[in-house]
């Protein structure tokens, strides 16, 4: 199993959607959230096994929050950070000429960043319980979104329904938006947990939305949110992020403060796998969209790993 050693505690690791074996890592000081750096990372094959390669390293005065991948530029990625300050990166130049934008619209960290699906803009989620709208042609946000009165720490595009995103906050409320008339048209109250912080859709199914909170899980069904379709707890800690698999409908990923990683049938609320990997807490996880099976996670004992489960694929085709 290929690993590869960060400097700072790991936050986020996304593959990318145009290079096979391409990552993006964002990492963080421990403490105060001060430096943090920015990693694109290859994975390939040798005759001694699978290697991981450091192609480029972004250097950040505040720690990286969140990133994530442009979906309609290959080179392009966009982070959070703890001061507020929302960064866009071309990862094809060298650091002197990155980032290559930046704003600072949030006025307290921004934990969460999310590039829709099919145009050229994103959403940044902020402890300042904003939501904000960036397009590629504007040096300022697009919109603000205002309906939470908490910290909001995870937003997500619908993947076929590319208009709409949800967001997850620390008032116990998921909120579900449209931007056609930039509005929230159903909000999820969650009463029974604490603070909402990761959100993530169903790749197969435009209704199904993931929320974590604490050591829960649930997945809801948009139409009808008066309960969850599934409510389970497997994490002995705070769940820290979660996601759904681009190509098992039925199939979660989750990683937790416990330092596990764990995989979920939601549909047979049923554990599938548990990965003991890290010996701290784990904030970043992701799934590649080219190879199923292949996992990547990123946690606080400054290793990331990048591993391929077929036991999840034979398991959930059977």
């Amino acid at each position: 199993m290929p690993s590869f050693r960060t400097r700072f505690k790991g936050k986020a690791v996304r593959f990318s959607r145009f290079d096979i074996c391409r990552l993006l890592v964002g990492t963080c000081g421990r403490f105060g959230g001060r430096r943090g750096r920015l990693h694109v990372l290859d994975l390939y094959a040798t005759q001694r096994g699978d290697v991981v390669n450091e192609v480029a390293a972004f250097d950040t005065v505040y720690g990286v929050s969140d990133c994530c991948w442009s979906e309609s530029h290959q080179s392009l990625a966009v982070s959070a950070l703890t001061d507020g300050t929302v960064k866009l990166w071309d990862v094809s130049l060298p650091p002197a000429l990155n980032p290559v934008s930046y704003v600072c619209e949030h006025y307290d960290e921004a934990c969460s960043v999310d590039w829709n699906p099919v145009s050229d803009c994103f959403l940044s989620a902020s402890l300042d319980s904003q939501i904000k709208l960036w397009t590629l042609d504007r040096s300022n946000s697009s919109y603000t979104f205002q309906r939470h009165s908490d910290s909001v720490y995870s937003v997500a595009w619908n993947a076929t329904d590319p208009h709409v995103f949800a967001s997850a906050s620390g008032d116990r409320t998921a909120g579900l938006w449209d931007v056609r008339d930039n509005r929230c048209f159903i909000v999820i109250h969650d009463e029974k947990t604490r603070q909402l912080v990761s959100c993530g859709w169903n790749t197969y199914n435009q209704f199904h939305l993931a929320t974590a909170s604490g050591s829960s899980i649930h997945v809801w069904d948009v139409r009808t949110t008066r309960s969850p379709l599934v409510d389970f707890s497997g994490h002995d800690d705070t769940v820290c992020r979660i996601r759904f698999s681009p190509h098992q409908p039925s199939m979660l990923l989750s990683c937790s403060v416990d330092n596990t990683v764990r995989m979920w049938d939601w549909r047979e609320d049923a554990s599938i796998a548990r990965y003991d990997l890290h010996t701290d807490r784990v904030h970043g996880i992701d799934m590649s969209v080219h190879i199923e099976g292949l996992i990547a996670s990123a946690g606080w004992d400054n290793l990331v790993h990048i591993w391929r489960d077929r036991r999840v694929t034979a398991t959930l085709s059977a």
